[in-house]
């Protein structure tokens, strides 16, 4: 009963200290941000799963947060090594992650949406620019391109007036979008600034990231540092 207690404890204890610490990647045999990193356990029947929120109980194994990364954790078996016990890794592990990230995106979606911070639709978007602060732009990942093209010349030129960075988001499907919103066919979104706003930016960071997405600056010319900041995110 005791030892349980103080595996219970060293548990909490590696919850606890994620914010802001540095994890060892299971493949890479790097240190980085565990923010940067995927956290899985042992389901109590010995499966290999994702722990997106980090706060399953028992011992993590960090993978980067890289599809091609969790592919040879499974190939390699890395998950068994590390853990030094049998762990069955799922072939289809990989898209599971991508599946549950997506879900992330598109939930953060819904939420900055219920929070009033959404704007659906090509001219409601459109119009929305000449009001006031745009946080994001969002398509479907399926849009058409010169629809998704007119919003973004606009939105670029106006955040470069303003001096500010123009995040434009593709990574959800028009159908995923639309369900988000809760309307259909929703291809075109603006986000208001707002803290859910914020959110969805890191999670759709974060399913780019995963997928090794093709990340476009898109900043204002008079920033010489801006081109090293994540601004277009794409599918």
């Amino acid at each position: 009963m005791a030892k349980r207690q103080n595996r219970q404890t060293l548990d909490r204890t590696e919850e606890d200290s994620v914010a802001g610490s540095e994890r060892l990647c299971a493949v890479t045999r790097q240190s980085h941000d565990a923010r940067d990193l995927i956290r899985f356990v042992l389901s109590p029947d010995g499966i290999v799963v994702p722990d997106l929120d980090r706060r399953l109980p028992g011992r993590g194994v960090w993978i980067g947060c890289d599809r091609n990364l969790v592919e040879k954790a499974v190939r390699t078996q890395a998950f068994s090594k590390s853990l030094k016990t049998k762990a069955e890794a799922p072939p289809d592990l990989a898209d599971r992650v991508d599946a549950l990230i997506v879900k992330r995106v598109a939930g953060a979606l819904s939420l900055a949406n219920k929070a009033g911070l959404a704007i659906a639709g090509f001219e409601k978007v459109f119009s929305a620019l000449d009001k006031g602060p745009v946080r994001a732009i969002v398509h479907g990942a399926d849009a058409a391109a010169d629809g998704c093209s007119k919003i973004d010349r606009k939105y670029k030129a106006i955040q470069a007036d303003r001096g500010q960075r123009a995040a434009i988001v593709n990574v959800l499907t028009i159908e995923q979008m639309s369900l988000s919103i809760g309307r259909g066919s929703v291809v075109h979104a603006a986000l208001i600034p707002g803290g859910l706003s914020d959110r969805f930016l890191e999670e759709a960071e974060r399913l780019c990231r995963y997928r090794r997405s093709t990340i476009e600056a898109a900043a204002p010319e008079t920033d010489p540092g801006a081109a090293d900041d994540i601004s277009e995110l794409s599918s």
